[in-house]
């Protein structure tokens, strides 16, 4: 028996993080021949099951613990390069796509649906395209498999049990970490509230929900970082219908438009058919700090479908001098409307908010839509959005009215904020490595990736690098004996 292994604080890799990236650096490092390889992964939050039944208590679960924010998304995999990270910067778009056909089988593996692919070809689709350039929209049209909400869950579950039955594997849950130790340029474990862990490799798999932590410590250790754009807006809710045909052909149809008053980047993004506007909590782990945004989901099996559909309108917002932390911005909005209504979502007719005013109560019930979220609370999106954000929303509502003929109606329901918060990218090598040797950066929380497809390829490609170093090291230690 290795010595090693009786050392419960010493291990091979240390993978901070237990979404997507984290999950599939595991599923890539189980595989490692060596029989004594010792993987251990810290997570703040809690595992799976703890996380769905104390989800509408506790609703800080939502975003942490095993899965990530994914666990509670509707999964929706984005099987194309041209969307959902940056991966291409690192790897050829040939390996790209290659790395999205195997991500997108693994995820089959543990139980996702071919049932629910939507390819996004065809004539129909070409015509919707062209249709769309007539009014200064980009419709994108890309191949998605989509899990549902529901059974996204399931899916992350079955992995979870397949890397517990792997004895090379330990996961401390409600453990958080709060710094990475190096000597040297070389990484030598992590710190964490409850102990220190030594280690010839770590890595940060943090997710959204710690992107301020990656970006802490990252400015400590002397990475080099980039700042990515933070994304502010509203989700839209509307009847079905009114998007059906976008709906039906694409599933998620994902929309580009330049507003004419500042010329500003506005895109649709999550959208969800038949769905539910949800409430999402985000936590500071460092701070402990919580608030509340707005997201939405929808569900795999038709008896949990709604009349309604709702997508999230959102504006790309970049900083750099003197004002250089665009996830501060995007907090401290997200705050000022919780501020405004006690810590709930803001909800408002379209109709109110064109004219000045802010929604009531009442004037929700004259509404010809019932809203899916029932704790927002009525309130006035001015008082929240800048005025480039709110002018460019609105101006973009008006260019989809053309394509989606309904959506510009009185009646069309607005919630905020709702606000993507995209982690500093990490200056990292093409295996993800940063001039940390053993450190290594993937998914979201590196602001590398923003989507699960990516992220969990991220996890595969900094999984197989250390698997690779391990190998090396193995060999060297064979010719000294």
């Amino acid at each position: 028996m290795n010595s090693r292994l009786d050392n419960s604080k010493y291990y091979d890799v240390i993978i901070i993080g237990t979404g997507p990236a984290g999950i599939f650096a595991a599923l890539e490092l189980i595989k490692f021949s060596e029989d004594n390889l010792n993987i251990l992964m810290i997570e703040s939050g809690s595992d799976l099951a703890n996380r769905v039944e104390n989800r509408n208590i506790q609703k800080s679960d939502v975003m942490q613990g095993w899965g990530g924010a994914g666990a509670f998304s509707d999964g929706k995999l984005t099987l194309t390069a041209d969307i959902g990270g940056h991966l291409s910067d690192y790897i050829s778009i040939n390996k790209l796509e290659e790395y999205i056909s195997e991500v997108e089988e693994i995820y089959i593996s543990f139980g996702a649906s071919r049932d629910r692919l939507v390819t996004g070809e065809g004539k129909d689709v070409d015509e919707a395209r062209k249709t769309a350039l007539k009014y200064g929209i980009t419709l994108i049209p890309y191949r998605l498999l989509h899990i549902g909400t529901d059974k996204c869950s399931q899916v992350l579950l079955t992995m979870y049990d397949h890397l517990k039955a792997s004895l090379k594997i330990k996961v401390n849950f409600s453990e958080t970490a709060k710094e990475i130790l190096v000597e040297n340029y070389q990484v030598r474990g992590v710190k964490t509230d409850q102990g220190i862990y030594k280690g010839k490799f770590v890595i940060i798999a943090t997710g959204r929900s710690g992107a301020a932590w990656a970006r802490k410590e990252s400015l400590r250790l002397g990475l080099s970082l980039e700042n990515n754009p933070v994304d502010i807006g509203v989700r839209i809710e509307l009847p079905a219908e009114i998007s059906s045909h976008l709906t039906d052909l694409l599933y998620e149809f994902k929309a580009k438009y330049y507003s004419p008053t500042f010329e500003q980047e506005c895109r649709t993004f999550c959208v969800c058919p038949r769905g539910i506007v949800t409430q999402e909590v985000v936590y500071d782990p460092e701070t402990r700090e919580k608030w509340i945004t707005v997201n939405g989901h929808s569900y795999s099996i038709q008896e949990k479908e709604t009349k309604n559909t709702n997508f999230a309108l959102l504006v790309s917002s970049r900083f750099t001098e003197p004002f250089d932390d665009p996830l501060a911005y995007g907090r401290s909005i997200s705050k000022l409307a919780n501020l405004l209504t006690k810590g709930n979502v803001i909800i408002q007719r379209l109709a109110d908010l064109k004219r000045g005013r802010r929604s009531n109560f009442e004037r929700i019930k004259r509404s010809a839509i019932e809203p899916t979220l029932k704790e927002a609370i009525p309130g006035d999106l001015s008082f929240v959005l800048p005025y480039r954000h709110l002018c460019s929303i609105l101006e973009m509502i008006e260019a989809l009215d053309n394509i989606m003929p309904g959506v510009n109606s009185s009646n069309t329901l607005l919630y905020g904020i709702e606000t993507k918060y995209y982690s500093s990218k990490i200056k990292v090598s093409n295996n993800l490595e940063t001039k940390i040797t053993g450190l290594y950066a993937v998914g979201d929380g590196a602001g590398v990736t923003r989507s699960l497809v990516q992220a969990s390829i991220s996890g595969l490609i900094a999984g197989r690098a250390i698997k690779e170093n391990l190998t090396k090291l193995s060999q060297v230690n064979l010719v000294k004996v």
